[in-house]
């Protein structure tokens, strides 16, 4: 009825016209939100020959300021402003032809959640699992393949689709705030509609659609509400760099710069340090930037007005819909830089308390710390990213971990690592792991030395900044064949009906595995109340003979943390540690339960890790 009468409306108003067939396939962002700082939104219009008509707004509140046309015919955009005050609801937007035609489309401005501006980002109070999500849990077999999209089920095929989902996650939120997780990063889980190779989610191929395959929109967003529910956040992968050459727009470039290179597929050269090398050339930079990581994921042109306000207002669009807690940004150096920074500035001036973590796979931190909020470049570049990835500590950690004791190796390169902090505005806000979905599994990193392997999660734990464990860690999955990313992102067992293994239930694991997995949810449980390792200072004392101590201490607590490597117990005197002990004291070792006194010498057992907490 309601679409009936604005029909008749536009008939009094344009006397003589006629309703076209509405020919519009698509407008995107699909509805957004009053009550932004922000006042503008672009809409992009897509259908045929839409540029042959002129769109028109009369609503209080709501002024077409700009129409622009671009080299396809199938294409309008236009920027609007949204005065402050307006109220929620919708207003029509009415497509005129010269013919007499014409178009009417209702848009929705929805009110935003009460205090959806300071949504409160993930922190170093929170501890992150990592979900590759169609290889974690099944929980709808109805979507495993869906009519018309290119990759079908075929669990048997490691880089094949295995039929996990939302309804699959959602299902096992229980197990993983029981476990003691506080955060959540899914890989991407937008439409990859790829020929194959598609389930790890990185060549998106629609940005406002969830692969129907992992579910819906609306999937999406109640699983982020039920995990709020229970204190745990969402934190979701994006990506601005490229898309996959399936994407629907591929068919139809609006511009002859919407894909780099002019949609020629160029290899990117991979070398991030010509972003920051104050000696580099200018053909280095645009063959790192421009350049496409693979023919199948085509690299996206964000020095394009249009391109960079769509990205921008996507992000933006996926926060407000879902409630998310954090945004994981894919590739992060790779696109334009100062398209990045506007990107980072625009979501931060949104939700001041959210939270970003980049992607920079460099172990050297002077690389790393140039995307982070508050450095100071000395080419000028300001970035607005509050967090990155911290490759250079888990690569020292490994290293340390695994290699010979010797004066220049071993603990100490933790311990020297952890000195360039210096460099960093925030050590607090980098994310620490000791693997991810693009790595060797960690167990597999440390040689399956289970003794490593705690001293690893205990590090991780206890260390400054935000820790993150990929799933299947805390069962000690592997890949023991070599790096495959199928394998790395195995199927977790317990996710599909007949799996002779259940982790969610324990059924099936070895002896080893239930005690890492216990072992695991004891430090996370632990950690999740204790402030001083949230907020705390660190202090570490240089490693000697095998053994590295550091605490973490506010005015209110202390936490002491000692890896011991030696492959035999050792008497460790704590005289060396008086300046924040302050004499004898007692302690709690968090993994065993024992009571401790700290005085004297303290006895460490052979290749073992102690967390004690003081009193």
């Amino acid at each position: 009825m309601r679409y009936f009468l604005v029909f008749v409306l536009a008939l009094v108003i344009l006397p003589g016209a006629a309703q076209a067939q509405d020919n519009i396939k698509r407008v995107e962002p699909p509805f957004w939100w009053v009550g932004f700082k922000d006042s503008r939104l672009q809409l992009l219009v897509y259908g045929d020959n839409i540029a042959a008509y002129e769109p028109q707004v009369d609503h209080k509140g709501i002024s077409l300021e700009k129409t622009t046309r671009v080299k396809s015919p199938n294409y309008l955009f236009l920027d609007l402003t949204i005065a402050k005050g307006t109220p929620a609801g919708t207003f029509d937007i009415m497509f005129n032809h010269k013919s007499g035609k014409v178009i009417i489309r209702a848009y929705e401005l929805k009110a935003r959640a009460k205090n959806a501006a300071g949504r409160k980002g993930f922190d170093a109070a929170d501890a992150i699992y990592l979900i590759t999500p169609d290889r974690y849990a099944n929980g709808n077999p109805q979507n495993d393949t869906v009519a018309g999209m290119k990759d079908k089920l075929n669990r048997a095929f490691k880089g094949g689709r295995h039929g996990g989902d939302i309804q699959g996650i959602s299902d096992h939120l229980n197990y993983i705030s029981d476990m003691g997780f506080t955060s959540i990063w899914l890989n991407p889980v937008l439409e990859n509609d790829q020929p194959e190779y598609s389930y790890h989610g990185y060549a998106t191929t629609d940005f406002y659609r969830v692969d129907p395959r992992y579910g819906t929109n609306e999937d999406f967003r109640k699983m982020a509400q039920k995990g709020r529910a229970m204190g745990i956040g969402l934190i979701m992968d994006m990506i601005v760099n490229h898309v996959g050459s399936k994407h629907w727009w591929m068919a139809d470039l609006p511009t002859d710069d919407w894909i780099n290179y002019g949609g020629k597929y160029v290899n990117t050269s991979h070398r991030r340090t010509t972003i920051q090398d104050p000696y580099s050339s200018a053909s280095d930079r645009k063959i790192f930037s421009d350049g496409w990581f693979v023919e199948s994921m085509p690299d996206i042109n964000q020095r394009n007005p249009l391109m960079a306000q769509y990205l921008i207002q996507n992000a933006i669009w996926w926060i407000e819909y879902s409630g998310l807690t954090g945004i994981r940004m894919d590739t992060y150096p790779y696109p334009d830089m100062n398209f990045m920074a506007e990107w980072s500035r625009r979501v931060m001036e949104e939700y001041p308390d959210f939270n970003i973590v980049g992607e920079e796979w460099s172990v050297n931190p002077s690389v790393v710390s140039y995307w982070q909020r508050g450095k100071v470049n000395k080419n000028g570049y300001v970035s607005y990213l509050p967090s990155l990835m911290d490759f250079p500590l888990q690569d020292a950690m490994v290293t340390g971990l695994t290699v010979k004791e010797e004066w220049a190796d071993g603990l100490i390169g933790i311990y020297k690592m952890l000195a360039n902090d210096v460099v960093y505005p925030d050590p607090s806000h980098m994310v620490t792991f000791p693997d991810n979905h693009d790595m060797n599994r960690i167990f597999t990193q440390l040689g399956e030395d289970y003794d490593l392997y705690k001293m690893a999660m205990a590090f991780t734990l206890t260390m400054r900044g935000i820790p993150q464990i990929y799933y299947g860690t805390e069962i000690l999955m592997t890949n023991p064949d070599g790096k495959d990313d199928g394998v790395i992102r195995s199927d977790f067992p317990g996710g599909w009906e007949g799996d002779k293994v259940n982790a969610f239930t324990g059924r099936g694991l070895t002896d080893r595995q239930k005690d890492a997995q216990a072992f695991l949810k004891n430090l996370l449980n632990w950690r999740k109340d204790k402030a001083v390792i949230h907020n705390g200072k660190l202090m570490h004392f240089v490693p000697e003979n095998g053994v590295y101590v550091y605490f973490r201490y506010d005015d209110q607590d202390k936490v002491m943390v000692v890896l011991n490597k030696n492959a035999k117990d050792t008497n460790l005197s704590l005289g060396r540690f008086s300046e924040i002990l302050n004499g004898g004291a007692k302690a709690t070792d968090i993994i065993t339960g024992k009571k401790v006194e700290l005085s004297g010498t303290l006895e460490l057992s052979a290749r073992s890790v102690m967390v004690l907490d003081i009193k």
